[in-house]
């Protein structure tokens, strides 16, 4: 029963991007937040590693430093993202109209695509 408890992965040292973090702020002098359920964990990190977190296709920046993980939204209404089921306890963002509406239109493509390779 010990052994379990050691294996588990630390969330807080070793996380995944695309199914711990919810999004990410970069701030000055390579200081990257990221925010997850239930944590938030600053690292310093090289331009190089910033300019590939970036370039990751499941995440989408919605302001100069922000960039959302489009697979953990949950809902969007009212020009608020939503990443948990329960939104009054979930971390919530807020966006302009713009921005939702291109989320949305993204939304659409992705629930599109899995449609189409699910059906044999």
């Amino acid at each position: 029963m010990m052994n379990l408890a050691l294996s588990e992965r630390n969330v807080y040292e070793d996380f995944d991007l695309e199914s711990d973090v919810l999004y990410f702020r970069i701030g000055m002098q390579g200081l990257v937040s990221f925010h997850g359920r239930n944590y938030n964990i600053k690292k310093r990190m090289t331009a190089e590693l910033i300019t590939q977190l970036i370039g990751k296709s499941s995440f989408y920046q919605i302001s100069s430093n922000c960039y959302i993980n489009l697979g953990k939204i949950k809902s969007i209404s009212g020009g608020t993202i939503y990443f948990g089921t329960d939104c009054s306890e979930s971390k919530q963002l807020t966006v302009n109209r713009r921005k939702q509406y291109v989320i949305q239109e993204l939304f659409r493509q992705r629930s599109a695509d899995s449609q189409l390779r699910q059906t044999p």
